[in-house]
């Protein structure tokens, strides 16, 4: 993550704030894609660039927004998308716009990332069946989304809301000992919707693992077994279990090598639900 500091007042557009903090940062990453289905092998690539700026008010409050600027292959254009706006003051932060969502920021939805592009991402038990942030569009940004987190110590908690099937969703997750339970349910008109989840996370000596299951409405119940493991110091193995109710069982395997400054070699495999095998291979630098 790269940082500037701004002290003008025509790029804060007052003269009695002294500053604004803005921040850069991203990934980019490039390599091939193959889809059985489609008997192809193809390139894949992806440039994010984030934008965090803040401001702190007298009283402490900081006060702020984030954008992205994303780019995958076969789009012709870069666009930002719409923006997360926040005020957060120690542990308390309320969120509107492009909100995060608060069974997509719940623990365990995302235990591992799966290869160079997450091949499909069936390792995320509640199977996006809520409100999340939208890295190219406007997310809940054109919904009235709106969201309250806080967290304390070992203990956090998120709730959010939008228009969109006039969802309210909540979590509550807890570290004990090193492990993290979370408890996350949604109330919405669309019986398509996630309704609760569950999650537990941690480590067996020097494997970590999660277990994670959400009633997915009309959808279907899914749970996820999941794991990663090093394999030397610069290597580490992920592995993942999926169950759907409705669907064939999902499953795959990578490896991540750390090449140093951010740099690191990525790929993997994964038989999705439906029996369509998938695998990338490539690169991925953050900065």
């Amino acid at each position: 993550m790269k940082k500037v500091l701004f002290a003008t007042t025509a790029l804060v557009a007052t003269a009695s704030v002294a500053a604004a903090d803005v921040t850069f940062g991203g990934y980019g990453r490039f390599g091939i894609f193959y889809n059985e289905a489609t008997s192809s092998t193809d390139i894949t690539s992806r440039f994010r660039l984030q934008i965090d700026a803040t401001a702190e008010s007298d009283a402490g409050v900081t006060v702020g927004a984030r954008v992205r600027i994303q780019q995958n292959e076969g789009t012709t254009g870069t666009g930002i998308n719409h923006a997360r706006f926040f005020a957060r003051s120690g542990g308390f932060e309320v969120g509107v716009g492009n909100i995060f969502g608060a069974l997509e920021f719940m623990p365990g939805m995302y235990p591992i990332d799966l290869g160079l592009t997450g091949l499909g991402y069936d390792y995320t038990a509640y199977n996006f069946r809520g409100d999340a942030y939208s890295s190219g569009g406007l997310g809940a940004g054109g919904s009235n989304g709106v969201e309250v987190m806080y967290s304390a110590g070992d203990l956090s908690v998120h709730v959010s809301a939008s228009d969109t099937n006039d969802r309210v969703a909540g979590h509550v997750a807890y570290t004990w000992n090193g492990w993290t339970f979370a408890l996350g349910a949604q109330d919405s008109n669309s019986a398509a919707d996630t309704e609760y989840a569950v999650s537990v996370g941690g480590s067996f000596g020097a494997v970590d693992v999660g277990l994670a299951y959400a009633d997915n409405g009309t959808g279907g119940d899914r749970i996820v077994l999941s794991g990663r493991f090093d394999v030397g110091a610069a290597t580490n193995i992920e592995v993942y279990y999926a169950d759907d109710e409705f669907l064939d069982d999902s499953y795959g395997v990578d490896f991540n090598h750390d090449l140093g400054g951010g740099v690191s070699l990525r790929g993997g495999i994964a038989d999705r639900f439906g029996g369509n095998t998938v695998a990338d291979l490539g690169v991925r630098f953050n900065f």
